[in-house]
């Protein structure tokens, strides 16, 4: 409890240093989930330690307080989960082709890293490496459901430390809980579920990696047991053979959109590793190789007669 406290006061004052207005107590109460009398502690001892900090009222009554710009340069930094999330949101906005948004966070983690003490950026880069190995992207429209950050950022751990874990997974077909010794891999962020990709450990299974829907984990036990990977496995590999979340063995595809809906099919990316061709009647050819033939059906759905299945050939011939 007192390494949170501590780190909620580091956290404040990093807060009050990063506004311009100021911080108020009830700004204190709201985010630290204190009482206004423990948020008038937490600003006391700010004010004890660092006495740069000011004072300014907003609208003629409320109080607000401030730490001065630079006052906490040598107390800063960044770790290496921070850096993982920003290289992240770096490969979405690529993913997504959002060019501009793209470079102009490269060039915020670019200062950043300059702005890092070099023995400290060789200590934290290879976590953040591997952070990002445990992240992948899967794309398919729909509302997101909640997930426990909490659960999210012990699994995280886990990987980091190569650690096994035990969870609690709630399985919707049989309304049951059931408890499963995992490897942990990483995870699969698509727009409609979050997944752990994970094998069991007894076996049981073979060597098949799963998705596990993150919202469906209950709880996460951190094991001492160390990660028994599988050989050959990367989860950017794992995450391109599939078309959204099913996972199976990849297979040719080949898609033609007419000329009424080919401009607007154009403009899309329907898998990372494919290949269009703007053909001379004014239709497109789009192509890759993936598995995942639910989330195709319903994905053409969208386009309706717009689109034809060229390969696999007997794709309507297996409805």
């Amino acid at each position: 409890m007192a390494y949170e406290k501590t780190y909620d006061l580091l956290d404040l004052a990093v807060w009050m240093q990063s506004t311009r207005e100021g911080v108020s107590l009830n700004d204190i109460a709201e985010k630290y989930q204190v009482s206004r009398r423990t948020a008038e502690r937490m600003r006391d001892m700010i004010i004890t330690y660092f006495p740069q900090a000011e004072e300014t009222t907003e609208g003629g009554n409320s109080k607000r307080w401030y730490i001065p710009q630079g006052t906490l340069k040598d107390l800063i930094n960044f770790s290496a989960e921070e850096l993982s999330v920003l290289e992240t949101a770096k490969e979405l906005f690529e993913s997504k082709q959002m060019n501009e948004k793209k470079e102009i966070l490269v060039k915020v983690i670019e200062k950043i890293r300059a702005s890092i003490k070099p023995d400290v950026i060789r200590k934290i880069e290879p976590d953040t490496e591997a952070l990002l190995e445990a992240e992948g992207f899967i794309c398919r429209p729909g509302p997101r459901l909640v997930i426990d950050e909490k659960i999210v950022s012990a699994i995280r751990q886990a990987i980091l430390e190569s650690h096994q874990i035990r969870i609690k997974y709630y399985n919707q077909s049989t309304d049951k809980i059931s408890i499963n010794t995992l490897n942990p891999y990483g995870f699969l962020y698509g727009e409609h579920n979050h997944y752990l990709v994970a094998h069991h450990t007894d076996g049981y299974y073979g060597n098949e990696v799963h998705n596990f829907i993150l919202s469906n984990i209950r709880e996460v036990e951190i094991l001492n047991s160390v990660i028994e990977k599988l050989p050959n496995f990367s989860l950017q590999k794992y995450a391109e053979e599939s078309f959204g979340a099913y996972h199976e063995e990849p297979f040719d595809v080949e898609w033609l959109f007419d000329k009424d809906v080919a401009k607007d099919a154009d403009q899309y990316i329907f898998h990372p590793t494919q290949s269009k061709t703007r053909n001379p009647d004014g239709t497109l050819t789009v192509k890759f190789r993936a598995g995942g033939r639910l989330e195709m059906d319903w994905h053409l759905y969208i386009w309706g007669n717009h689109v034809k299945v060229i390969k696999p050939e007997n794709w309507y011939k297996e409805k």
